[in-house]
């Protein structure tokens, strides 16, 4: 559902309350709204359909992670995070402790 047109709006707006100058006002913020949505949209390429993963042949062939975060500080190093791994061909699962601060580069050095 998207967002009423600007004459709609003003419709409303009238119906509802009064003010001095408040047309002016109106159309202030509105132009301001406008210039908002613009500055954010998306830029690149559009987002194509999802697509199938294929079934794996092979154990470790296709994996899936995730991690898990804000967890109470534990163990001699203190981590607060674990990298979940796990093997879409057997199910398998491997659990990393780390830290939620680690880059992307430290990370793929984990597994």
């Amino acid at each position: 559902m998207g967002h009423m047109s600007e004459d709609r709006t003003k419709e409303r707006v009238a119906s509802t309350a009064c003010w001095p100058k408040w047309e002016q006002e109106f159309s202030e913020y509105i132009n301001t709204f406008a210039r908002f949505k613009k500055a954010n949209r998306k830029h690149g390429k559009n987002y194509g359909l999802l697509k199938h993963i294929e079934e794996p042949k092979h154990p470790w062939e296709t994996i899936n992670m995730d991690w898990v975060t804000r967890l109470v500080p534990g163990g001699k190093e203190n981590f607060n995070a674990c990298l979940i791994i796990v093997d879409r061909f057997s199910k398998s699962m491997r659990c990393l402790p780390c830290y939620k601060e680690d880059t992307a580069m430290y990370t793929a050095l984990l597994f």
